[in-house]
This record gives structure tokens, sequence and C-alpha cells, in this order.
């Protein structure tokens, strides 16, 4: 839900108008809107590079990921993991683009540890995939940007770990 139809819906609920500090809080949503469309563009349109070094960096970190027996292991695996890793970016994107945590939570995150539990996938391995996306992906961006985007990807890891 956007931070905007957060403050709507709780005004209503309470029957009144949004308050001085709900007001100011959308202002500020409203000024850093550029930059996290600006954000979202790079990351969308970088997501196959930001993917394939992040690959690369963690298949060298865990070759045993893509050896036999491993996770990645095999062209048809390998391509659902790097699936996954192009849907974690999205979920990012999403984030920054609400300027809020809650999207990345309720349309990733619920569940997404106990279904890799269950399909055998090591989440302590998506973990380090998503570490290994954020760098990719900070390496695009400047370091305000970066600063406004690490956060996302922190509450993703958090949330796995």
């Amino acid at each position: 839900m956007s931070v905007v139809s957060q403050v709507l819906l709780q005004a209503d609920d309470e029957l009144r108008y949004p308050s001085a500090g709900e007001l100011k809080n959308l202002a500020e949503f409203f000024q850093t809107g550029e930059q996290r469309t600006r954000i979202a563009g790079i990351l969308a349109e970088g997501e196959k590079r930001i993917v394939e070094k992040a690959s690369k960096q963690l298949w060298q970190k865990r070759p045993d990921f893509i050896s036999p027996g491993g996770n990645a292991y095999g062209d048809r695996q390998r391509a659902l993991c790097l699936r996954d890793y192009g849907w974690y970016m999205r979920l990012v994107t999403y984030g920054v683009l609400a300027g809020d945590k809650d999207p990345i939570e309720s349309i990733g995150l619920v569940g997404a540890r106990e279904m890799y539990s269950s399909l055998g996938v090591p989440v302590p391995g998506m973990v380090e995939a998503i570490r290994c996306l954020k760098e990719a992906s900070l390496a695009l961006l400047s370091e305000e940007d970066g600063e406004e985007t690490g956060p996302y990807f922190d509450f993703i890891i958090q949330s796995m770990s």
C-alpha cells in the first residue's frame, strides 16, 4: 500500500483530516518521487546485467551450487535460480517506488522461506544471492541512490535469514 493510501485510510478510519505530520510525510514522499522513479528505471534496465554479475559472483563464492548435486546444477536449475533473482530485483523496485517495504513483504516474502525449504533450496544460499544482487545493483547507482536502495535489499536479507 502506498504512503498516500496509508495516510488516507488511517485518517478516514479515524474520521479526520490528515494531520500536519502526515501531510509533511506526504510532501517528503513526493519530493523523493523523481529519485525513486530514476532508481527503479536503472534497476529495471540493468536487471539482466545485475543478475548475470551477481550470479557469477555467487557461483565463484559457492561453486558447490553449480556442481553435480547442487541446487543450480544444470541449465534448467540454473535458469530457475536466475528467474528468482530477477523476481527479487522486481520486489526491490516495488519497494523503492512505494517508498515502503510493505510491497516486498506482502508480494514476495510471505512464505518464501518455507517455500525454499520445502523445495530443498538452501535458504542461506538465497540470502547470499540477495547480497550479491545488492552489490551488483549498488554498483550501477550513485552513492545517494544506493543509500536509498540498500535498505530494501537488507529487508529481504533480514527476512530470509
